[in-house]
């Protein structure tokens, strides 16, 4: 595991092709968190898979969507696919009444 950033209690990390957020994710730290996923995507080779996880994602608002929504971007932009998406309940939640599921891989798969 590498860990790409720890600021205010959250963690941006990744394992292989897993990029993963453990934490609340809030205006103040989504910005941050944003900028080095895309930074680590940005490096990926075409044709890189990718799993965005956030299941460890308990307190979430409209940046965490915002967040994501940047790096489903930032891997269409270098050629990579991005095979799932793992989302916390609430998480999962906030998604559907966006009506942001269905843009998702597998609709946004709830981890519990």
């Amino acid at each position: 595991m590498t860990l790409l950033l720890e600021a205010q209690g959250v963690r941006l990390s990744v394992e292989g092709n897993r990029l993963r957020v453990d934490g609340d994710v809030d205006f103040e730290v989504a910005a941050s968190l944003a900028a080095a996923g895309s930074d680590w995507l940005a490096d990926l080779p075409p044709g890189s898979r990718v799993v965005i996880d956030l299941g460890g994602v308990d307190r979430v608002s409209s940046a965490a969507l915002s967040m994501l929504l940047q790096w489903l971007r930032d891997s269409r932009g270098v050629g990579a696919e991005v095979t799932e998406v793992a989302l916390s309940a609430p998480l999962a939640r906030l998604t559907r009444l966006a009506d942001l599921d269905a843009l998702l891989p597998g609709g946004g798969a709830v981890v519990s």
